[in-house]
């Protein structure tokens, strides 16, 4: 299969407002008056309340025609991969937004890696409504001594924080990312934890790379950097539907999914290995192209030819691409779902294809074979139309990454044929999406997109843990929560639906409920009642609605006598609505 980029990270900028230990890029510590002192060099750091976004753009950083131009020619291969402006920081390059627009204009997802310490709530929405789908925001440790240490300024992790609340206040999505190290080694489930108390959609744990400022750290060892895959796996499973926790950089995570558990979906759906120039690279602020982000090797300059034209006739990615893995990892059994972390390769030996030498794996532990995922193996898997698909099925498929849309299309038409429809809309879509939520060999963090929101008034956002316990609820219920949680959070005031706002208007919701049951016809909560009801409307999603009710109570009247006994309460005095839809 011809390899097509379905992630890019641009370096936008060199300029920064921190001084990070481990920067990869050698960042450039922007110069202004300061009162804040540098944990890390004892260099002055820049006062954030000075700090300007939108800075003057270097004068060897792509400017903002030939950007543009570079966001067209990536659409020229796919328009809708992910595309990660970062820096630096980004927020100090002045057409950060021109980028930004034209990118989501063309179809991309648009997301933004940051150190989050100039992000308000001002300049939340003004991210939110220049094209960025959610925000990667950097965060080392839960004590803000740590994290200043790491980061170089003192503060930093206070505004990194309040960053975060501003972005989820706004609306955005955030990811949290996290380097270890040492000093934080032990710490990787309290920096899980908070992330998910932060409302994170996904955290990911980054592993070093020692390239660029972070060349002459310390390491953990094998043995740690080995424990902390296994944690962050035990945590994967701990927080799974809730926020996806992964690994970065460290593609011998799938050989310990395998071993923990063999059936894993990352073994089994995420095969592909270290993505270095398969399906990712990176543009540096001069308009390089190189592998990833850890890798310095030019492939070719955008300045001189077309992102297309690297991409496609590169040295560098080809062999990345096709040629033999050495040492142990060409001898490994899981070379084809691991193929080891290629920058390290590089920079240990100065050659790409040599072995990972951060890995302690001897292969033959697992007999020796290879082995091969090839048949269910579902990222970048070509995206394939064999049903009929409607317009708005379509336009709602377009919010999935480019990567998971082969996967999504595969197991929507997979849904349809076994349920016998012959045409693809949003509604089958949804069905489809709530069977394989329950179907961990297809929990994909994407297939959230295909889920309907509930409708939102105003600014109003969701904490995912109020979500997670709406989720739980029965389908014929679920609508009226949603509805009922919104009226009343915009009538509160509150802009965000939380967990404790959600156990205060439980009661009502479930009255709400009951309301919408009463019209379908019925005024009693038993098994004689859905024939009656049934009766009294012609209308085809109603009688459907009803049959979903009354699978509801043979499955769980017997079990969960709490639930029942309250709906049958409400029903037998539900208040007359006029405006009841």
């Amino acid at each position: 299969m011809k390899s097509i980029p379905h992630v890019i990270s641009w370096n936008l900028t060199k300029a920064c407002n921190l001084l990070c230990t481990h920067c990869y890029l050698l960042a450039d510590n922007v110069q202004m008056d300061t009162n804040l002192t540098s944990t890390a060099s004892g260099q002055d750091s820049p006062d954030f309340n000075q700090v300007q976004c939108g800075s003057a753009n270097a004068a060897d950083e792509l400017d903002t025609e030939k950007a543009l131009k570079v966001i067209d020619e990536i659409a020229e291969l796919n328009p809708s991969l992910i595309l990660i402006l970062t820096g630096g920081e980004p927020l100090l390059r002045e057409d950060l937004f021109d980028l930004s627009r034209h990118a989501a204009g063309r179809g991309m997802m648009v997301l933004l890696g940051t150190n989050a310490c100039l992000i308000d709530d001002e300049m939340a929405k003004k991210l939110k409504d220049n094209g960025f789908s959610g925000i990667g925001i950097s965060l080392d440790s839960v004590h803000p001594k740590i994290h200043d240490s790491i980061r170089g300024a003192k503060g930093s992790w206070k505004k990194a924080v309040e960053g975060m609340k501003a972005c989820k206040r706004q609306g955005l999505e955030i990811q949290i990312q996290s380097t270890v190290f040492k000093k934080n080694y032990d710490e990787i489930p309290e920096l899980v934890a908070f992330a998910n108390d932060m409302g994170a959609r996904v955290f990911n744990l980054f592993f070093l790379v020692c390239t660029g400022r972070g060349q002459d750290i310390t390491d953990i060892t094998s043995e740690q950097y080995e424990d902390a895959l296994k944690q962050i796996y035990k945590l994967h499973g701990q927080y799974e539907g809730r926020m996806l926790v992964s690994a970065k950089c460290a593609p011998h995570y799938r050989r310990i999914a395998y071993e923990m558990n063999p059936e894993s979906a990352l073994v089994k759906y995420y095969s592909g290995g270290c993505p270095a120039g398969t399906n990712y690279c990176r543009i540096t602020p001069e308009g390089n192209v190189t592998p990833c982000p850890y890798m310095d090797t030019s492939c070719g300059s955008l300045l001189e030819k077309s992102f297309a034209d690297i991409w496609n006739n590169s040295d560098i990615l080809n062999e990345l691409r096709t040629a033999d893995l050495k040492g142990r990892c060409g001898e490994c059994e899981f070379e084809s779902m691991c193929k080891g972390c290629r920058a390290r390769a590089l920079v240990t030996t100065g050659d790409q294809m040599e072995e990972d030498s951060w890995c302690d794996y001897e292969p033959g532990k697992h007999g020796g074979k290879k082995l091969e995922f090839k048949e269910e193996n579902t990222f970048g898997l070509e995206k394939k139309f064999e049903l009929s698909w409607s317009e708005d099925a379509k336009k709602r498929l377009g919010k999935v990454p480019s990567f998971g849309k082969g996967m999504v299309i595969k197991r929507v038409e997979q849904y349809a044929r076994e349920k016998g429809y012959s045409e693809i809309t949003p509604d089958i879509m949804k069905e489809a999406k709530e069977k394989m939520a329950g179907d961990k060999k297809a929990m994909f963090p994407f297939m959230k997109l295909l889920k309907k929101k509930p409708a939102k008034n105003g600014k109003i956002e969701w904490e995912a843990e109020a979500l997670e316990r709406v989720k739980n609820a029965p389908d014929f219920v679920r609508p009226g929560i949603y509805k009922l949680m919104e009226i009343r959070a915009k009538e509160n005031g509150y802009k965000i639906i939380t967990s404790a706002f959600l156990s205060e208007i439980r009661d009502e919701s479930m009255q709400f409920a009951a309301r919408r049951m009463n019209k379908l016809g019925f005024d009693k909560l038993d098994m004689e009642a859905f024939d009656t009801a049934k009766a009294k409307t012609k209308n085809t999603k109603k009688r459907e609605v009803i049959d979903d009710i009354k699978d509801f109570l043979a499955k769980r009247d017997g079990e969960n006598t709490e639930i029942i006994n309250k709906f049958r309460k409400y029903l037998s005095h539900v208040p007359d609505t006029k405006d009841e839809t």
